[in-house]
């Protein structure tokens, strides 16, 4: 099936079955990375550090919006996320709420709020964690931009689902929008409109977080794209696991008081897993080099580093003398149309090597005049480059190892004396 999907014949392409197979390649990357694991791990994670936080998140999320007046309007939220629970949902509800009144209440003093300050946190925190994950971002907001960006999410985002909820029920009980419905077709139309618009900003809510949670920079249209993915998810399997448990009735009476939170517990996974393979799916459509790969370890041949190497130290140097754009890991990945898991060794090993230089804004610069980087300097990074584990010392075979040195003379000497400077001239000349 990968062959057939990434490997069409020619006849194929540009055909209206080819494009076909093109959009399948995202459902089938999309199940290939369920299968083996790492998303639903990940949603795990976060099913556990949700029972954590999830009350003193409610209870920071209620201090904000009872200073604007809105307080009242928490519960009906809550609600909602837990509908698909059945006739469960009202009762947690109620008692997620209690818990939060006895946060409110401060029975906890200073070092109790501290800490479920930090669990609220933490658990933003283990979200970045996973999103990075997903978009293959290694490195991690600093502490001072997690304490800023985290804390503005947590004082604004709950006001602004609030007020837009508000907002929808205040629009729907208009006297104009009433007048409108009692005329057909305008009626349904309304009442249909009125249904979708929580799904809508379950969508605004997702591509948000796609957008803005992974510490790397997420296009709209990917972030769009996964958000209405994940929120037409959300709502089917909201609808799917409700009917579930109005069938499994008789089962989840073996559980008695329990099953409450055994049913809570299962959707906040499908929640969070929903979340995740949105994540991933915006990920796919910003990058489609990803699709076949996966997360598999991604290999090039050694012929194939080299050619990279040389190119990256052309678009580096060359633009950076034109005083031009500087480039990033993400931003040489696309315009070499390679996956940014198999440039980042090579980029690495160049760094190594003292050849380039990781600025403050996360782009790549000459680590030193240009006119002094030799060519042979380039190949001389990637091809000794030794990140994994070191063996140990190789038994020599004499005759392989003189042919071997031959071509590396060979090599050098064809290359003696030229610079990078000299490889980003020829274009200029052409």
């Amino acid at each position: 099936m990968e062959r057939w999907l990434f490997e069409p014949p020619e006849s194929l392409i540009g055909t209206p079955l080819g494009m076909l197979m093109r959009i399948l390649r995202y459902p089938y990357a999309l199940v290939r990375d369920i299968l083996r694991g790492d998303l639903t791990l990940r949603a795990m994670s976060l099913v556990y550090t949700t029972l954590l936080s999830i009350v003193p998140l409610i209870a920071l999320s209620f201090s904000v919006l009872k200073g604007l007046g809105y307080h009242r309007e928490l519960e009906p939220v809550l609600y909602r996320f837990l509908e698909p629970l059945g006739d469960r949902a009202a009762e947690l509800t109620t008692q997620v709420i209690g818990f939060v009144d006895n946060v409110r209440g401060g029975v906890l003093g200073s070092i109790g709020l501290v800490f479920l300050l930090y669990t609220v946190i933490s658990m933003i925190q283990k979200v970045e964690e996973s999103f990075n994950f997903v978009w293959r971002v290694e490195q991690p907001r600093s502490f001072g931009r997690r304490f800023s960006e985290y804390l503005s999410v947590m004082v604004i985002g709950p006001a602004v689902i609030v007020a837009a909820l508000g907002l929808i029920a205040t629009l729907a009980n208009t006297t104009a929008l009433q007048a409108i419905s009692l005329h057909e077709p305008f009626g349904t139309i309304a009442v249909n409109l009125g249904r979708l618009l929580p799904y809508l900003l379950v969508t605004g809510v997702f591509t948000f977080m796609y957008a803005f949670v992974p510490n790397t920079k997420v296009r709209l249209p990917a972030a769009l794209i996964g958000g209405i993915f994940a929120g037409v998810a959300w709502a089917a399997g909201g609808v799917v696991f409700a009917s579930f448990i109005t069938e499994s009735t008789r089962t989840m009476v073996i559980y008695a008081g329990f099953a409450i939170v055994i049913v809570a517990l299962i959707w906040i996974y499908v929640s969070w897993l929903i979340l995740l393979v949105g994540a991933q799916l915006a990920f796919y459509v910003q990058n489609p080099q990803y699709l076949r790969p996966g997360r598999g370890e991604i290999r090039l041949s050694s012929s194939l580093r080299e050619r990279v190497a040389l190119s990256i130290m052309y678009l580096v140097v060359g633009d950076y003398r034109k005083a031009q754009q500087r480039w990033s890991i993400n931003e040489l990945a696309e315009h070499l149309d390679l996956p940014g898991a198999a440039l980042g060794p090579i980029v690495t090993a160049l760094e190594h090597a003292g050849l380039l230089l990781l600025a403050e804004d996360d782009t790549w610069v000459p680590a030193r005049d240009p006119d002094f980087i030799e060519l042979v300097d380039v190949l001389k990074a990637v091809r000794h480059d030794d990140a994994g584990p070191r063996l140990g010392r190789v038994r020599d075979i004499a005759p392989a190892v003189e042919i071997a040195n031959k071509a590396e003379a060979a090599m050098h000497d064809s290359l003696e004396g030229r610079t990078v400077k000299e490889l980003t001239r020829q274009k200029q000349q052409q």
